[in-house]
């Protein structure tokens, strides 16, 4: 079988055994060298930070949004280049009192409007809303203090509402106000339960975690043992996050992600492991200058990386192997010293590559449950 027809293969969604054949050179007798589990990837998407570094303050010009995101809804060849988009950031303060003003709709940014939504939609790529980002990790613990349940009842009625799942990004390192999580979390889930096969999208629950387990330890230890279980799920899924800056080598990021596969049994209280199809990892799109995620997919660590999401195996929690797949920080005008991800810096040679070579479905399949 050719390799290309194999990947195509695989892609279909079921985990295949590769099995390494080894020839001798007479070809008279054959040995089986290794044998590995590969789960297809699942999960491939991009935060958005719009054009105004992650504030989504004004409604965009639906030519102009076009004319820069093209790449996103099609990487050459008319099939769009993730499965997915994180419209980021929405503020927890305002959402909770459904702000109304020249910036902010029922407390949802004003730019993340039915136009936007609907353009990737339209192309069969979800579409989610994070709330938070580091910069508004006060508004979360500001709203979780005033009133945690209806938080997650406004949050529940924006997804529903525009069509949308929600991501719980909240960066509170010290002292968290994980009793307040755990309110928004239920109130969330009780206009909006748990699908396991994905088709109500608004349903879509997820939570941002660090890189690996040695920051926001609180808030990842509540998350894996409570929320992440495979046999009593309460969240669809993790995002390990990127680290502070692109690390020099991609053995440092599985180190990483590792961390979450194995947990940290030395700790107190524990972090008990993470089930591989629980999460996804992050990589850096931007920089100073344009990176090879984004412009060089055979330099990158998308394909570095490639071999290790689809084949980690469990170690005490799930069955399968494999990450659910990428996530990369991200699309648009993150910050303002990196370039933003549009015309001429778009990513259709990075993340349109590696749609291609990974076969990313489109649109996202049901998730693995274990």
């Amino acid at each position: 079988m050719k390799l290309k027809h194999f990947l195509k293969y695989a892609a279909t969604g079921f985990t295949l055994v590769l099995i390494l054949v080894a020839f001798t050179m007479s070809g008279s007798s054959v040995a089986v060298e290794a044998a590995e589990l590969v789960t297809p990837i699942q999960i491939f998407g991009v935060w958005h930070a719009g054009n105004d570094y992650c504030n989504w303050d004004f409604p965009r010009d639906m030519v102009e949004f076009d004319n820069a995101n093209h790449w996103l809804i099609d990487r050459g060849d008319g099939v769009p280049s993730v499965n997915l988009v994180i419209l980021s950031f929405v503020k927890p303060t305002e959402l909770l009192a459904k702000l109304n003003d020249a910036t902010t709709v029922d407390g949802i940014p004003a730019g993340m409007n039915a136009e936007v939504i609907n353009y990737f939609k339209s192309r069969g790529v979800r579409v989610m809303l994070s709330m938070g980002g580091i910069t508004y990790t006060a508004s979360w613990e500001e709203a979780l203090a005033a009133d945690a349940t209806q938080l997650g009842l406004n949050a529940a009625e924006a997804a529903v509402r525009l069509g949308v799942g929600f991501e719980i990004d909240y960066e509170g390192n010290q002292d968290p106000d994980i009793a307040g999580v755990q309110a928004f979390i239920d109130a969330y889930r009780s206009v909006l339960p748990y699908d396991a096969t994905g088709q109500n999208h608004a349903a879509r629950l997820t939570i941002d975690l660090a890189a690996g387990d040695r920051w926001l330890i609180d808030l990842t230890t509540k998350a894996t043992t409570d929320w992440l279980r495979t046999d009593a799920p309460v969240l669809d899924y993790a995002n390990a996050m990127v680290a502070a800056r692109r690390p020099n080598n991609s053995g440092t990021i599985i180190t990483s992600w590792q961390e979450h596969v194995d947990g940290k049994a030395q700790y107190n209280p524990q972090i008990p492991p993470l089930a591989p199809a629980k999460f996804t990892g992050a990589l850096w799109l931007s920089g100073r200058k344009a990176i090879p995620e984004c412009i060089d997919f055979y330099n990158s660590y998308t394909y570095d990386l490639g071999n290790y999401v689809q084949t980690v195996a469990p170690n005490g929690a799930g069955t399968t192997s494999g990450m659910l797949g990428f996530m990369f920080w991200a699309s648009g005008c993150e910050g303002t010293r990196t370039v933003c991800t549009s015309p001429p810096n778009t990513c259709e040679n990075g993340m349109g590559v590696a749609a291609q070579y990974y076969y990313i479905p489109v649109p996202m399949p049901a998730l693995r449950q274990n």
